[in-house]
């Protein structure tokens, strides 16, 4: 059996395009069956759109309020009947609804090793920290900022003469290679979560 993935996105949708790259391939064992984003005119979408991946957009400004936009867009996501949702640069936060649908389902990356440098700057806390090593990790999302089970890691090495944006660019292959395998892994042997810990048959 193919497992079903959607995907949630908010800008140009490298990781979603890896992502359909390696979709196309039938040994892979999962089909993206959707692609949602927060906003319009996003190329995320488009490369979707130009493969025939049926696409949606909800916005939360279209919502009196955020617990609103969260039942919309969990009805919109299970409306694809998804094994996996994936977050690939997707920049809002679900609430309560959608991951009570969704628990340990949907997966996130982060750019550096949890539980280190969580939030939204971990490759420059980790360089000013003075790590010698940082990365990435997956996990499933739950309500705490990147809090979850993990599902994988990555080590990615710090070099003397980083600065962030390099630092964060080759964080990003490795967390683009590491989601990918991992989907892949996830879609074709499944997966039990026993507390924190995350096991791949």
């Amino acid at each position: 059996m193919t497992a079903r993935v959607v995907v949630l996105v908010s800008g140009s949708g490298t990781t979603l395009q890896a992502l359909l790259d390696a979709a196309a391939d039938p040994a892979y064992g999962a089909d993206v069956v959707a692609v949602g984003a927060d906003r319009d005119g996003i190329e995320g979408l488009t490369r979707a759109e130009k493969l025939g991946v049926p696409t949606f957009v909800r916005r939360v400004s279209d919502h009196e309020s955020r617990e609103a936009w969260d039942a919309a867009l969990t009805e919109d996501v299970a409306a694809h009947d998804p094994h996996l949702v994936v977050s690939a640069g997707f920049m809002k936060l679900v609430g309560p609804t959608f991951l009570g649908r969704f628990q340990n389902r949907m997966v996130n990356s982060h750019p550096a090793l949890l539980p280190s440098f969580p939030g939204m700057h971990g490759p420059r806390d980790a360089l000013d920290y003075g790590v010698k090593v940082t990365g990435c990790t997956l996990f499933f999302v739950d309500a705490g900022v990147d809090t979850g089970p993990i599902i994988d890691q990555r080590v990615v090495p710090v070099l003397s003469t980083d600065d962030v944006g390099q630092l964060h660019e080759r964080i990003k292959v490795a967390e683009r290679e590491m989601l990918v395998d991992s989907i892949g892994r996830l879609a074709r042997e499944g997966w039990t979560v026993t507390g924190r810990k995350v096991s791949i048959p």
